[in-house]
């Protein structure tokens, strides 16, 4: 059984080349309309968004996000924060007694918030028939985003999604393949795969080459520091 929604979300592919088209405001404002109405923990909303309008920063995050042009191109870019900064302040203003500096369960929460945020905007954006890819490098390089965006602290990068009506090519791309169902989803509790399990869907070269570009690369390396210089500065260390 399906409908309109449901196509929507199984037709949904990463986009990353952009036809030269602005994003009219309206639209624009219909998206991030959504994306603040998005589930969030305790309707604190725990996020907020940057507006990436200026081309100098988007020239400059092009370079910083693991040297991906695309991004510079984009006519519409966003990048969501964790952030619990906003409440911290309110809570100091308001005179509320014994009031913790933001943990690494606020942290937690804070990402999953910007991360709800951030997908609801993206699929906003797909009914419109505007395709987005997420960034996940906006984690790297810490130092260098936080002063580039005047990062206090209890905010941090979380996501970063570019927009822009998909060229033609982009549309007939090939759509890639995801796990098969079994091995995603358990009923009551986690089953362990077995080897053969394993073996069905990720041949072992296949595994050794996603390894090697995804898990020992240099980018994973900094993106590995650049967390860890996050949670510091998070926590106040």
């Amino acid at each position: 059984m399906t409908n309109e929604t449901i196509e929507l979300l199984l037709k949904r592919k990463s986009m990353r080349v952009f036809e030269q088209k602005p994003i009219p405001e309206d639209i624009k404002a219909s998206i991030l309309a959504a994306a603040m109405r998005a589930p969030t923990a305790g309707n604190s909303m725990l996020y907020s968004i940057l507006d990436i309008t200026d081309q100098k920063l988007k020239d400059k995050l092009a370079e910083t996000c693991d040297h991906q042009p695309f991004i510079a191109s984009a006519p519409m870019v966003f990048i969501f924060l964790a952030d619990y900064r906003r409440w911290f302040r309110k809570f100091q203003q308001a005179g509320c007694e014994a009031v913790p500096a933001p943990r690494l369960s606020d942290l937690i929460l804070a990402e999953n918030d910007a991360v709800i945020a951030a997908h609801t905007a993206c699929v906003a954006a797909d009914s419109y028939g505007i395709g987005s890819c997420y960034i996940g490098d906006i984690i790297e390089q810490w130092e260098t985003h936080r002063d580039l965006f005047h990062l206090p602290q209890y905010v941090a990068p979380v996501s970063m999604l570019v927009f822009g009506y998909p060229t033609q090519q982009q549309k007939d791309r090939k759509q890639l393949t995801r796990f098969p169902k079994e091995m995603i989803v358990f009923e009551n509790g986690y089953h362990d795969l077995t080897d053969e399990e394993l073996m069905e869907y990720y041949n072992n070269d296949k595994a050794k080459a996603f390894c090697t570009r995804k898990y020992t690369s240099d980018f994973a390396l900094e993106m590995e520091r650049s967390a860890k210089e996050i949670l510091k500065n998070w926590m106040g260390k």
